[in-house]
């Protein structure tokens, strides 16, 4: 359903349809799209714009949506980090190899709060996924783990509430003239980030096969 609906918003003369649509969803549509942004299939840069495009329409509620984005994310990467926690070094051993393994192994021993918290800060196109399933592989601490993706995505998303607030009108006037570019460029994320996800499970399935 999501790529029909960018489809059709490419159209110039949905452009505002659209906007409606994302402030008709709010900040309950910025959880959904948290949750889903941290699962196997991500849609990288989904929630910087959606965050961005809800704060710079009602610059005074950039809070509320820097909150509920955070939220979302943070319940996201919980569901992500308790399945790969509940799957074990299998899993982890399923995807790498020993040496790789090793090296996840110490990069959370040596770095741990942090090695989650900085890259939940950072923007796409670094993925967050892998961090969230290797801390949930490693058994790392739930309460260590929460903290620092809670901190990094409160981080990230109040300042990018704090742009689309700042920088409202010049972000709206850009998105209403540019939205064939921004949808489309969206529709290819989110293909690649599908492919992506099916190319991993096939190739996790022929090395347990």
């Amino acid at each position: 359903m999501i790529l029909p609906a960018l489809v059709a918003i490419a159209k110039p003369a949905a452009a505002n349809a659209f906007l409606r649509w994302l402030r008709h969803l709010g900040g309950p549509g910025l959880i959904l799209l948290g949750v889903l942004d941290n699962s196997a299939i991500p849609l990288p840069g989904s929630m910087d714009i959606f965050a961005i495009v809800l704060s710079a329409d009602q610059p005074g509620r950039w809070p509320y949506y820097a909150l509920m984005a955070t939220g979302g994310s943070v319940l996201g990467g919980y569901f992500t980090y308790r399945l790969a926690r509940g799957e074990g070094k299998g899993r982890l051993a399923s995807r790498l190899k020993r040496s790789q393994m090793d090296k996840v192994r110490s990069v959370f021993k040596k770095w741990g709060f942090w090695s989650i918290s900085v890259p939940a800060m950072l923007p796409p196109p670094l993925p967050m996924v892998p961090f969230l399933v290797a801390a949930g592989a490693a058994q790392y601490s739930l309460q260590k783990f929460l903290a620092a993706l809670l901190l990094g995505r409160a981080v990230r998303y109040s300042i990018l509430g704090v742009l689309g607030a700042i920088y409202g009108r010049q972000i709206i006037g850009y998105f209403s003239q540019h939205t064939r570019v921004i949808v489309w460029t969206a529709v290819a994320l989110v293909v690649a980030g599908i492919a992506l996800a099916v190319i991993r499970s096939r190739m996790s399935a022929a090395r347990t096969a």
